[in-house]
């Protein structure tokens, strides 16, 4: 536990307490205390003070107060939530003056408004000016000032001032823990942030404020934001009582973390309850991010309906929502519809809208309804440029794309993020224009990361340029050291390339290292109902018979061409084996359930957590003529429709 958490209590010095109406007539009259002469002309000025407040007329009303000696503190009060109304920070300033000549500003009610006022107007630093004079700090210019600090992006601040505060007598309440918590996701997320939270989460039990709902869902909202689901899921399972932020809190979670079945499950959870924690937008939002990461279309339409019955549709986040969620199931026409039918349209929306079109490699339409957005009088966000850019790479347009990347800072004045430059290394990667995309890394006006290093390794890997990927490598192993994905990429290239001691040795450091490859794993929703196959699962009860299917079907494609890409298989075996490998592979799993449980004619949609493997994509293109069936493939990269023995990204992904 903190130090400051410790029972011992430093007092501060001792000071006499001002207060604005002292009657004892013991003590000293103050200016601050005492009435004018002619008590009328004082309750006229302060009533006529707040009069003009109320009407707008704030520069007459510090006319009037330049004239009043004993303003009183509901006159202060309105004076300074009238500088928040009108934005007005010289007023404000003005009116600390006016407080701090007559020792208004030791009064801690007036305090804590100043701060409030400061922090609305973004002038944090007079903010601290007013925490640092104050002598009489209650709860309440605490968390003014923890609230200030933390809308300001000042986290480790506030977890400082946090650590002063439990050495005196004050005690915390909700409202401190609320702030301090969120004082946690504005500080960089790093173990050691993590672990005060875990330590605030240990105050917040020993005093008894686990029933306090709107505490425990904050703390969810915490640890969802440091990744740590468990503890996400112990705190919401620990819950008393929940209402719908809880609810939604922990099913944006799962959504966010990569658990979408979890999100879906939850879901279907709150809906059972018998309360009132109806989904709201905010549910709506996760659950639908949830359907398009598995690409559950029937459900994603079945959320659509209960969005219009509950008349959420007029909802930009949720529409928004909707259109990403179809587009990510197959279905660009149905959002485009949604699209279409909304009036006012924000960047967010048009956003989704242009990444749906790249995911499934229509870059042209993409860059055109990115121009339809300016020309609507959108500004494009950095965001709008990577759904574009991002739509140019999985096209192909090398020039649209450098065209857009320059446009950023000579048209609309932004510079490229990290994200913006691993698209550009993608686009020119994949183009196999190798020595551009190592020019861009080299030029680069920032630090290059994982997402540049990345997307080049990523290139490297489908040209098999074994001493660029060796380079990327150098600088993504001390970057991501525990990140296994980019240890397989190197083996994969070595093996590319016929270099098998260099394979055996990555894998060594692997296991070394104590990291696992991840799993391929696919989905397929049949009848409302999503299945999850991982490659060679010998455990799926459905396992033999699909085995059994692929087997078969890919025997009888042998006769018409099919000849296995045996060189995916990262081991040095013979040939059988390999093949006996692939045909293990979770999408040609997915394939084969849904040939047998969906209808003719039906097309197949199948989500995979990894890139397409080669053999795979010739596999269920053959697939697709020889069964006459519609395939969709989602991988991590982008869409594949599969029809009469083509793919719609003309082999290039």
């Amino acid at each position: 536990m903190w130090a400051f958490l410790a029972p011992q209590i430093i007092k501060p010095p001792s000071s006499p307490t001002r207060h604005l109406f002292s009657t004892s007539p013991s003590s000293p009259k103050s200016p601050l205390c005492s009435l004018s002469s002619n008590p009328s002309t004082l309750a006229n000025n302060n009533q006529l003070i707040q009069s003009l407040c109320k009407e707008g007329n704030l520069k007459q009303a510090l006319q009037v107060l330049s004239q009043e000696p004993n303003p009183t503190q509901r006159t202060y009060e309105i004076l300074i939530l009238s500088c928040i109304d009108r934005n007005s920070l010289s007023d404000g300033l003005r009116i600390h003056r006016h407080l701090s000549d007559d020792g208004s500003d030791q009064d801690p009610f007036l305090a804590t408004k100043l701060i409030n006022m400061y922090s609305e107007l973004d002038s944090i630093d007079d903010a601290r000016k007013v925490f640092d004079k104050i002598r009489e700090r209650t709860i309440y210019v605490w968390n003014a000032i923890f609230r200030a600090l933390t809308l300001a992006g000042e986290g480790l601040e506030v977890l400082g001032l946090y650590r002063q505060m439990n050495w005196t007598e004050i005690q915390s309440d909700r409202f401190t823990y609320t702030f301090v918590l969120k004082a946690c996701v504005a500080s960089e997320a790093s173990p050691e942030v993590l672990r005060k939270v875990k330590e605030i989460h240990a105050h917040i039990l020993r005093n008894g404020f686990e029933s306090q709902v709107h505490i425990m869902t904050t703390l969810v909202d915490v640890y969802a934001w440091f990744w740590c689901v468990g503890y996400a899921a112990y705190v919401f399972d620990k819950m008393p009582m929940r209402n719908v932020v809880s609810w939604s809190a922990m099913i944006a979670c799962y959504a966010n973390n990569g658990m979408p079945f979890e999100a879906l499950e939850l879901f279907r959870e709150m809906m059972l309850e018998n309360n009132d924690s109806f989904p709201n937008s905010v549910t709506m939002v996760s659950v639908l991010q949830a359907c398009a990461a598995l690409a559950a279309l029937e459900q994603g339409k079945v959320l659509h309906g209960f969005i219009l019955r509950r008349s959420l549709d007029s909802i930009l986040p949720v529409i928004s929502a909707l259109v990403t969620m179809y587009g990510r199931c197959g279905k660009l026409e149905l959002g485009q519809r949604v699209f279409d039918q909304t009036k006012e349209k924000d960047v967010v929306l048009w956003n989704s809208l242009i990444s749906s079109y790249g995911i499934h490699g229509f870059g042209h339409k993409a860059i055109q309804i990115f121009k339809e957005m300016i020309d609507n009088g959108v500004s494009p966000s950095h965001v709008s440029f990577g759904s574009v850019l991002g739509a140019c790479s999985h096209a192909g347009l090398v020039e649209e794309g450098k065209m857009l990347f320059e446009s950023m800072v000579k048209e609309h004045g932004m510079y490229p993020t990290a994200h913006h430059y691993a698209c550009m290394v993608d686009l020119l990667g994949r183009a196999n224009r190798l020595e551009e995309a190592t020019k861009i890394v080299e030029e680069m006006r920032i630090e290059p990361g994982p997402l540049v290093w990345g997307a080049l390794l990523g290139s490297c890997r489908i040209h098999c340029n074994v001493e660029l990927a060796e380079r990327a490598c150098r600088r993504l192993f001390e970057l991501e050291p525990t990140n296994a994905g980019n240890y397989v990429l190197l083996a994969d290239i070595y093996a590319q390339a016929d270099m098998w001691r260099e394979v055996k040795r990555v894998k060594n450091l692997l296991k070394a290292r104590g990291l696992q490859k991840v799993p391929g794993r696919s989905w397929i929703e049949i009848e409302r109902k999503l299945y999850s196959f991982m490659s060679v699962d010998e455990f799926n009860p459905h396992y033999e018979q699909l085995h059994a299917l692929v087997f078969k079907l890919s025997m009888e494609m042998k006769e018409i061409g099919y000849v296995p890409r045996t060189d995916v298989v990262l081991y040095r075996l013979d040939d059988e084996e390999k093949e006996r490998i692939m045909l293990g592979h979770s999408e040609k799993l997915a394939v084969a359930f849904g040939l047998i449980n969906s209808n003719h004619g039906e097309p197949i949609r199948v989500t995979k957590n990894l890139r397409l493997c080669e053999d795979c994509h010739t596999f269920v293109k053959l697939i697709s003529k020889f069964a006459e069936r519609e395939i969709l493939i989602r991988d991590v990269n982008r869409y594949h429709h599969f029809q009469n023995g083509a793919c719609s990204c003309g082999d290039y992904w």
